[in-house]
């Protein structure tokens, strides 16, 4: 994980301040990529402690489109509390989209409402048509934006199939380098498998493309303490043979995961 911890320098060394909705303050920079090939390894930062459990936790909320922090995540992780109504209402963000895509069809003289599911049909395109340069899945739904707790920060995300290989691209409109990042990585890497296991395809490369990179100023000192840390071996990351809408938590599991201590960050919401 070499590439998070030159990410992380670059922007200490070349960040620009920038105010933020938050009032926080960010050292920020504009357009990064960084590439992590998972038959390195799974990509996971060593040089402090990440909690894997909430990153699949997340995830598979978000896999069933699901927007309350009540539905199966609240007892696991606070990650979304923040940003949750009083009953625990987030709106229709990335999982709503994933999932149900709201279209409006012509039924007669009027129109009725339809859904698509991404995540069902890119995985059915993934097997149909490898080939394609239309593999897609986008959360970043402009008419949904104003009903959204908080708009999407990983905005949209496309496969690529190659020699028997599945690579997953993911552009990050705004990227929290210090704190969700490294979940970002993780969350994205795990999907990418999921879906590489359905298909038959061995997990490739995830490529990680960034907007508004920044730490937030509150941060740096706990970059500057993790930035001398050695990397340690990735671990491998075991999964169930399973569609990808199938999984559960038990079907997920990380094996050897090495790390640093926990570095707390404290949440800009």
């Amino acid at each position: 994980m070499r590439q998070y911890l030159d990410l992380c320098k670059y922007i200490l060394d070349h960040g620009e301040k920038k105010e933020d909705r938050t009032g926080t303050g960010t050292l920020s920079v504009f357009g990064q990529q960084t590439k992590y090939d998972l038959r390195d390894g799974f990509p996971i930062v060593t040089t402090k402690k990440i909690l894997f459990a909430a990153v699949v936790r997340e995830l598979l909320w978000f896999l069933k489109g699901a927007t309350n922090i009540n539905d199966g995540l609240k007892e696991f992780t606070p990650i979304w509390n923040a940003w949750a109504s009083e009953s625990g209402e987030l709106g229709p963000i990335y999982g709503y989209q994933w999932r149900k895509w709201e279209k409006f069809v012509k039924d007669g003289e009027g129109y009725r409402k339809e859904y698509v599911d991404q995540i069902t049909e890119v995985i059915a395109q993934i097997k149909k048509n490898p080939n394609s340069r239309r593999h897609i899945v986008s959360a970043w739904n402009v008419a949904d934006i104003e009903r959204m707790a908080l708009p999407p920060c990983h905005t949209f995300f496309q496969f690529y199939v190659c020699n028997g290989r599945l690579d997953c691209q993911l552009y990050q409109r705004s990227a929290d380098v210090a704190l969700g990042v490294p979940f970002n990585i993780s969350s994205y890497a795990l999907l990418m498998s999921m879906v590489a296991m359905e298909c038959d395809l061995t997990p490739g490369i995830f490529v990680h493309t960034l907007g508004d990179a920044h730490i937030y100023l509150n941060h740096v000192e706990g970059i500057k303490t993790q930035l001398p840390r050695t990397c340690k071996p990735l671990p491998r990351l075991k999964l169930a043979k399973k569609k990808v809408l199938d999984f559960t938590f038990e079907d997920i599991e990380l094996l050897d995961y090495q790390h640093d201590a926990f570095i707390k960050f404290p949440i800009a919401v």
